[in-house]
């Protein structure tokens, strides 16, 4: 049964009252804006992308240190920027969600104005950096704020259970970012390697959705954990994770994958896969619960993590598998 949007609550604009902060408070602030977390997961694709293509572009060794720091900060940077924007956006509803309810625009230790200040500091500083590596890497870095702040945060979220599909497509950027910077172009590898994690997003999201679904159904956000029933989601996280799995595979034939990458994302994959049914099972006897919806979520990142560190292996140990 689909579960309805409630409408219990209205969200508003109301500016917290101001509070009296200190500086160690009002730096933390800052970088909550940031969402560290999120900017973590996105670093983790970033290095072993740039070690990869590397080694695909026939060089020896790992990219300079300079390009390796420069990617690093700006891809950081840019996720940062992309939070603080979305945290500016989402302060209405956040200030409801049990979630979000810390964030530093609902308790006041920062005002709207400067984290809207925040941010575009935050922008400028990343599409320069990224820039001087070349600019393609900008321009790259550039799409990844938009797809994030404008296509997903002001356009979709709050009108359509889709929304994390399209616009997570900016939490796929920093492997073309990555992969531009080394090689100052991208190829089919970098192609293969956004649509893993493209594909990867609903089965990692829609779990946590699921967890939160009082939340975003406070609020009217129609995330599909929270607007559909368990079976329904289940199903979708089942046919994105074989959908996953299969285009990793092609980095063996299309991307030169050797022994390293291969073996860990089949591997990864197949466990992922049981997750992902297990989840389906469970809802077929509508067992599940927001306890095994976060196993999948957990296991999401635990998968994305041993590719990409695979991946960024893979280069070391042996030759292509095929071509």
């Amino acid at each position: 049964m689909t579960v309805h949007v409630s409408a219990m609550h209205t969200p508003t604009t109301e500016t917290p009252a101001k509070v009296a902060v200190g500086f160690a408070e009002k730096a933390k602030g800052y970088l909550a804006l940031t969402k560290p977390r999120v900017v973590e997961l996105l670093l983790v694709t970033t290095l072993p992308t740039m070690f990869y293509a590397h080694g695909f572009s026939g060089k020896s060794g790992v990219p300079s240190l300079w390009l390796m720091v420069a990617t690093m900060v700006g891809g950081a940077l840019a996720a940062g920027a992309s939070g603080a924007f979305n945290c500016y956006i989402d302060r209405d509803i956040d200030k409801i969600m049990n979630r979000t309810s810390k964030r530093p625009l609902v308790t006041g230790v920062i005002t709207p104005r400067e984290a809207l200040v925040f941010s575009w500091i935050l922008t400028v500083l990343a599409v320069v950096l990224l820039w001087s590596i070349n600019p393609l890497t900008g321009i790259l870095g550039i799409g990844a704020i938009f797809l994030y702040v404008v296509v997903y945060s002001l356009i979709l979220k709050r009108r359509t259970s889709q929304n994390i599909v399209w616009g997570g497509a900016a939490g796929c950027m920093p492997v073309l970012i990555a992969w531009a910077a080394v090689t100052n172009t991208v190829q089919w590898p970098a192609v293969i390697l956004f649509m893993i994690i493209f594909l990867w997003t609903p089965p990692h999201y829609w779990p946590l959705s699921m967890r939160y679904s009082d939340d975003y159904n406070a609020v009217n956000v129609p995330m599909l954990g929270a607007v559909a029933g368990s079976r329904t989601v289940a199903v979708q996280v089942v046919l994105y994770t074989w959908a996953m799995v299969a285009c990793s595979l092609l980095m063996i034939p299309l991307g030169g994958a050797g022994i390293v990458y291969t073996v860990t994302t089949a591997v990864a994959g197949i466990w992922f896969l049981l997750e992902a049914h297990k989840l389906y099972s469970n809802s077929k006897k509508n067992l599940v619960t927001k306890k095994n919806a976060m196993k999948v979520f957990h296991a999401s990142i635990t998968y994305l993590t041993l590719v990409f560190l695979s991946l960024a292996v893979d280069p070391f140990v042996g030759s292509a598998l095929m071509g």
